[in-house]
């Protein structure tokens, strides 16, 4: 906590706490039967009328007030796909208020734009080049001297986190705030001494709400969120500012300095941290000033509370090698505290209808970086995924076992690496999607199970999780906590850590080169393991194999739906999603690090041909019909429910059935064919692909690609089984459907080329007389390419296939940065 510092800048910079003086009558009419609530500045509640009335006074600089606001939903819609999970909020900005005649505004500072050093001119002249804010304003309900009491009410019931855009952008139709429906709290209207939080209820109404707002909502055409507005007190002068390093991993606050010299950059960013202070700075080692602590929230199962305090404290290791002693710490948030009170950085554990992402978040002073709170919010659904994800390996006989086995105790390891990711989003650090590729160097990478095969065949999940923090993150805290002196004897040491580490082989790549299918560097991925994705993935189709051949009613508890294997089997049949993505890179793959301009650099490198070839042989065997096929001993255990089945959100994760009530494994094997053809058929990785060749041409063809692609696919092997020709039915549509997407969406000379090969694939078709199913479907693929091609020649979308695949996320679907991270949306990823 910073109890100290922060009080002094609560007392010092503003005075909203004053004690009231003699009141004027209008004043003393107002507030007349009114509860006061003392805090960071006064609140008058009127209970009866639903007002919250705010008592602010004029400060030196002439406004009423500045501070750090920031707005969450204390209350989502539950639905991940949608994205309005409890948590999702704004970033941190200055909310000035100040006074206009008789009425009191409230306007956003732009602090995108400042002068560094510059003089009062030409910071005027600056902040008159660019637009401010102004987000509301009301009447004065009265006044006194110098102070103001206005009503908040309005304020409150906006919407600042854009609720009713994100339903439209979702496709869950048109909504808008009613009025009528929307109130403060005043109830959850709290004063703290550095912070005021007020809740209010947000009621949107639209007349046609999506599928997902219609599974969440009692009634689809209302729908009430809770919204949380927080006021908190900027802190004093004293945080030390470090500037960013693209090689460290730290999350940035970015702006520009519009006085910057001409021969310096005028775009600038600043790692955001914590506030952290040996006793000693010149020690190099020592105690510290006051330490960083995380409070769990006291709502947490014992099993999971645990788990989590246990994952966080990691980061002390940290912090020990960056020279601070007992600098961080976890403990039970204490029974007479409160997780609103922005002096404790809290660890949240929140309960939704569907697994979805956590939040790693941060109140983060706009103008240095410095993180006042940290936040972390945790969904309660994703450690029964993980459990169920384990008992569809292992079987479920040893859930609860407390073996080394049991799928209870490996997803309570997954919890700790996922207290520890969130935890460290809080304290600075971004991700790091490369550091599987160094013995998994990093909790801010996403971590996959390490799973394999013993010697007997037998699954091995002995090594499915590491434990302690990784030797990155011991970097990143040393680059961003240290304290190495100032100007050139610090700006040596940061870089030596920097310089040091990739040397030894740690490799840090985040979110903008590794999230898509579209990225390009081969290491840098979501959920994969191990040093070579290409060689990882025929392991992992290996486990794959062996979990579909034992999947039987044991991976699933006695006593519960038999419909409930459905649930089950899907992320197992599934299992080789995110490393077959992974693979996929290496093809028009690029190999890069981030790097200081020295005169010589190591630049942009494709992957090697041999590779970009180990790979593609290595995709191919995820588009066997063999593989993609489910034994009929499986399918029979594929029974539908009497109930959920009618549920959209209970049928959420399973594959759909144009054959219900027995299940598709063509549709299986089309979504799993679509997981593998979507990466490797990517729009910027063929366009790549193309370049490298046309510089290179021993490095493989968008041609040779199809080529392999094709004859793995289009060509029936002699000999094979009839009851895979629907398999390799679906998956020639899959990929049809692949290449009308490149003519729409590839590049000129990538799209070309897909059109060429479809209307080959046409050319091809077997003659009306011809008999047989292979000979009807081509006939029909070939009329459904033509069909598509003259959708698209009209400037329509085209598309061959419908196919759905079961979520990935919050297990690694393919999103903004920030999904699991909100420091970009502003609660702070």
């Amino acid at each position: 906590m910073k109890t100290v510092s922060l009080w002094r800048a609560a007392s010092c910079a503003l005075a909203f706490a004053m004690a009231p003086a003699a009141l004027a009558q209008d004043w003393s009419e107002e507030t007349d039967g009114l509860e006061r609530r003392d805090g960071f500045f006064p609140l008058h509640v009127d209970t009866g009328d639903g007002r919250i009335l705010a008592e602010f006074s004029e400060q030196d600089d002439g406004s009423l007030g500045r501070m750090i606001y920031t707005a969450r939903l204390t209350s989502g819609l539950g639905s991940n796909p949608v994205g309005l999970d409890r948590g999702l909020g704004t970033s941190s900005q200055i909310l000035r208020f100040f006074r206009v005649n008789d009425r009191v505004f409230a306007e956003f500072e732009n602090t995108g734009y400042r002068t560094l050093g510059a003089g009062p001119d030409e910071a005027r002249a600056t902040r008159q080049s660019f637009a401010r804010s102004v987000i509301w304003s009301t009447d004065i309900v009265a006044e006194d001297g110098e102070r103001v009491l206005i009503d908040l009410s309005g304020f409150l019931t906006r919407d600042p986190v854009g609720t009713a855009g994100q339903l439209s952008d979702s496709g869950q139709g048109n909504f808008s705030i009613d009025s009528d429906r929307s109130a403060p709290l005043t109830d959850q209207a709290l004063a703290f001494p550095l912070n005021v939080e007020i809740d209010a209820l947000l009621t949107l109404s639209g007349g046609d709400p999506g599928s997902e707002v219609r599974a969440v909502t009692p009634d689809p055409r209302s729908v009430t969120l809770t919204v949380h507005h927080s006021f908190s007190a900027l802190p004093e002068a004293g945080q030390s500012i470090r500037e960013a390093d693209d090689r460290s991993g730290a999350i940035t606050l970015d702006f520009y300095d519009m006085a910057a010299p001409l021969d310096e950059p005028v775009r600038r960013s600043y790692a955001i941290r914590h506030r952290l202070e040996r006793i000693d700075p010149t020690a190099e080692s020592g105690p510290v000033v006051e330490p960083i602590v995380y409070y769990l929230d006291r709502g947490t199962p014992p099993l999971i509370r645990d788990a989590l305090i246990e994952g966080a404290s990691w980061w002390a290791e940290a912090f020990e090698a960056a020279g601070y002693e007992d600098a961080f710490r976890v403990e039970l948030l204490p029974e007479d505290a409160h997780p609103l009170d922005i002096r404790y950085n809290i660890i949240q554990w929140v309960h939704r209808q569907t697994r979805g992402w956590s939040y790693g978040a941060s109140v983060v002073d706009p103008r240095t970086g410095e993180i006042i709170k940290g936040h972390v919010i945790l969904g309660s659904q994703r450690v029964r995924q993980d459990r169920m994800i384990f008992e569809g390996l292992l079987g479920a006989d040893g859930t609860g076992s407390g073996a080394a086995d049991d799928p209870l105790e490996l997803a309570l390891a997954r919890i700790r690496q996922l207290s520890a990711h969130e935890v460290g989003h809080t304290i600075g650090l971004a991700h790091n999607f490369a550091a599987s590729v160094s013995d998994r160097a990093s909790v801010m990478d996403y971590p996959a199970p390490l799973v394999t095969l013993d010697n007997a065949g037998e699954i091995d999940t002995s090594r499915a999780y590491d434990t302690g923090i990784g030797e990155w993150d011991k970097v990143a805290i040393t680059w961003l906590y240290g304290e190495f002196g100032e100007g050139d004897t610090e700006a040596a040491a940061l870089d030596r850590i920097l310089t040091e580490a990739r040397a030894d082989g740690l490799l840090y790549i985040t979110d903008r080169h590794a999230r898509g299918n579209d990225s390009a560097h081969p290491q840098a991925n979501l959920w994969d393991n191990g040093a070579d994705a290409a060689d990882s993935l025929t392991e992992t189709l290996a486990v794959r194999a062996a979990a579909l051949e034992a999947f039987g009613p044991h991976v699933l508890a006695g006593g519960l739906p038999a419909s409930s294997l459905r649930d089950v089997f899907s992320p197992i049949y599934l299992y080789h999603r995110y490393q077959a993505e992974a693979a996929a890179k290496a093809i028009g793959g690029v190999v890069f690090d981030y790097e200081l301009n020295r005169g010589s650099q190591n630049g942009l490198r494709p992957v090697a041909a041999a590779d970009q070839r180990r790979a593609l042989h290595a995709l191919l065997a995820t588009l066997d019909p063999q593989t993609l096929d489910i034994s009929d001993r499986v399918l029979a255990l594929m029974a539908p429910s009497p109930f959920a089945d009618y549920d959209a959100a209970a049928t959420r994760e399973l594959f759909d059935s144009p054959a219900y009530p027995a299940f598709s494994r063509t549709a299986a094997a089309g979504a799993a064919a679509r997981i593998t053809l979507d990466a490797m058929l990517a729009p910027g990785r063929m366009a790549r692909l193309a370049d490298q060749h046309a510089r290179d041409n021993s490095q493989m063809s968008p041609e040779e690609l199809l080529d392999r692609i094709e004859t793995q696919l289009m060509q029936t092997p002699r000999g094979e089984a009839a009851r895979l020709q629907p398999v390799r039915f679906a998956i020639q549509t899959e990929y049809a459907d692949q290449l009308l997407d490149l003519v729409a969406q590839g590049s000129p000379a990538v799209a070309a080329l897909a059109r060429q090969r479809l209307e080959a694939l046409a050319a091809e078709a077997p003659g009306r007389r011809d008999s047989g199913a292979d000979a009807a479907h081509r006939l029909w693929l070939a009329r459904a390419i033509e069909a598509g091609l003259d959708r698209f020649d009209r400037g329509e979308t085209p598309s061959l296939s419908d196919t759905d695949i079961p979520p990935g996320s919050p297990i690694g679907a393919d999103t903004c940065w920030h999904c699991d991270s909100a420091a970009l949306l502003g609660l702070g990823e």
